[in-house]
């Protein structure tokens, strides 16, 4: 369950999208030194690619997290399991089978956060649930596949890897180079495997 990530800015994002439309690909500019940019939690808003109605990709900045009722509370659902989203997508109801057919999006990130929740491998379980921090092995950005329902988004999880199920039972469905086309385009549903996905973690 993706809880947290670290983002990037709207006009980095703009930038990368002026480099792929000049060079055919989307570099990231270097964020200055002093220039601090805070991690994003559900609820937050932060800038993603969305493809537009020609499927080129376009700059918004939309909230992390549906508002829905559970049981008359309000609750915010920040993540989307792949395999709940593509049976809802294939009998048309529920409450991602819109998103995941017409609104799939990515988040670029420096790294995203997981909560250690499996079995401490030191046996103590007085230890605090310390977060683990992920980035794409050798790359210092990366994408994160995410679907989105009019100004909101959610981050699609998937069966963890085996860099990620040490610690938690769910992780994000990171993108590797060039995959973001699939993820847009028609075969997404072929991402869902993760295993050959390698991700580097610090405690």
């Amino acid at each position: 369950m993706c809880h947290r990530m670290a983002p990037m800015l709207f006009a980095e994002l703009q930038d990368a999208i002026r480099a792929l439309r000049e060079t055919g690909r989307a570099t990231v500019p270097h964020r200055a030194p002093g220039i601090v940019v805070p991690d994003a939690y559900p609820g937050s808003q932060l800038p993603l690619f969305v493809p537009d109605d020609k499927g080129d990709l376009q700059v918004a900045t939309l909230t992390w997290g549906l508002p829905t009722q559970v049981q008359g509370r309000s609750r915010l659902v920040f993540n989307t399991r792949i395999e709940t989203a593509l049976a809802q997508a294939r009998s048309g109801s529920g409450l991602w089978a819109g998103p995941i057919a017409r609104g799939r999006c990515v988040v670029p990130v420096h790294a995203f956060w997981e909560r250690w929740t499996q079995p401490d491998p030191n046996g103590d379980p007085s230890q605090p649930k310390r977060q683990v921090r992920y980035q794409l092995h050798g790359h210092g950005v990366f994408l994160m596949a995410c679907v989105r329902e009019g100004d909101r988004f959610s981050v699609v999880t998937t069966r963890p890897n085996a860099d990620v199920s040490p610690v938690h039972d769910r992780m994000p469905l990171v993108l590797a180079p060039g995959e973001s086309r699939v993820w847009l385009g028609p075969d997404f549903a072929t991402l869902a495997d993760r295993r050959n996905i390698a991700l580097d973690h610090q405690a």
